[in-house]
């Protein structure tokens, strides 16, 4: 069977100094099932853009800013990950320099600036805690994992990077 996954974007938006990045607290919608976390922003593409303009107009759209400067971090692929078992495909992006003023808060939670070097603290999916150091290290190259789910559980996690 082909692997038709859900594809999305998934960015993390640094402070002009790098020490803190954007995070939405998601506390506002019962049925959310990212409820109680804290994530990135981002969402699912749209047919008529590539994975840049999707990052672009998803930021713009859940916390008011555009995107000035932004990199491609990594890819993850995440079998069963979604609420009924749907597969997701993932473009996780750094956005360093941008214009405006980030909102306080949008219909799905809270904004909060997270210091990088206390996220870990926070609650997060557990896949999370696997490439979140990926995506904030210093190493230039892409990476590109896998991380299968399991009724709503991870079960592995493996990656490359070039």
């Amino acid at each position: 069977m082909p692997y038709t996954p859900i594809v999305a974007t998934l960015g993390y938006v640094f402070s002009p100094d790098r020490k803190q990045v954007l995070m939405i607290h998601r506390n506002t919608r019962p049925g959310d099932l990212h409820l109680g976390k804290y994530n990135g922003l981002g969402g699912k593409i749209e047919a008529d853009e590539d994975v840049v303009a999707c990052m672009r107009r998803e930021i713009r759209e859940e916390a008011g800013i555009e995107c000035d400067e932004l990199s491609l971090r990594g890819t993850i692929s995440w079998p069963g990950f979604g609420k009924h078992g749907e597969d997701w495909l993932g473009f996780v992006f750094v956005v360093t320099q941008f214009s405006g003023e980030p909102y306080a808060s949008n219909p799905e939670g809270t904004l909060e600036w997270v210091d990088v070097d206390r996220i870990m603290d926070l609650p997060l999916w557990d896949g999370d805690r696997q490439f979140l150091p990926l995506v904030f290290d210093d190493d230039p190259r892409a990476f590109h994992g896998v991380m299968p789910y399991r009724d709503g559980k991870m079960v592995s996690w493996a990656y490359s990077r070039i």
